[in-house]
């Protein structure tokens, strides 16, 4: 099963703003969906690693 985790980023630090299985979701979301972000992320984790990870938008 993979698990989406979504990094919101700004000047101040990063924030995980969604973790799931739902990858229609984790991949429609955009910056402007969450206060004071520059930057989204999406790393996917599939059998406890880490398979890929790109910037959203």
């Amino acid at each position: 099963m993979k698990i989406y985790v979504i990094l919101s980023f700004n000047e101040d630090g990063m924030e995980n703003v969604y973790a799931g299985t739902d990858e229609e979701k984790a991949l429609s979301l955009k910056p402007d969906d969450f206060d004071n972000c520059d930057a989204l992320f999406v790393e996917i984790w599939e059998d406890g690693e880490k398979t890929d990870d790109y910037r959203l938008e």
